[in-house]
């Protein structure tokens, strides 16, 4: 396990009982380092959306942990926030939450001259995607191939 997958993960254990405690969702943990600086974030989620100040009482929240823990030995910026509406399809919760919803899939390489699909998650298994598409046919990809999968949203 990498340095960064282990800070991911012990944010994740700790943060878990704390989301449950506040009745929210934690969709993801992240370390990255972005245009040379350290960023860990936290993103939340609850049914009718995150506010600014759900965002601060769990920042709070971890903040007072991580300094009292000190288990990251870079410097970082820390980062909660709702994950957004183009939010990827990561976890299984995500993948359950979206059948029957449209998604957009990206594909690292083309499949018939196309890299970018939209159609209505029909079904997904830990090796595969399903999508049905609008005249009707359906896809399959491997898990493996896809770059990026979200919900659509049109504006």
């Amino acid at each position: 396990m990498t340095r960064r997958e282990q800070y991911e993960a012990k944010t994740e254990a700790f943060l878990l009982p704390v989301m449950e405690k506040h009745h929210f969702e934690l969709v993801d943990v992240e370390y990255v380092k972005e245009a040379g600086t350290w960023y860990l974030r936290a993103y939340i989620d609850k049914e009718g959306g995150i506010t600014v100040d759900d965002c601060e009482v769990i920042n709070r929240e971890l903040g007072d942990w991580l300094d009292q823990e000190d288990f990251i030995e870079d410097s970082y910026i820390l980062e909660v926030s709702s994950p957004g509406l183009g939010r990827p399809l990561k976890k299984e919760k995500d993948f359950a939450r979206s059948i029957g919803k449209e998604v957009d899939i990206k594909l690292y390489k083309a499949v018939e001259k196309q890299k970018d699909y939209t159609g209505v998650l029909e079904a997904y298994d830990k090796d595969t995607v399903t999508i049905g598409l609008e005249d009707g046919t359906r896809i399959t990809f491997e898990r493996p191939s896809i770059a990026l999968i979200r919900l659509a949203f049109d504006f």
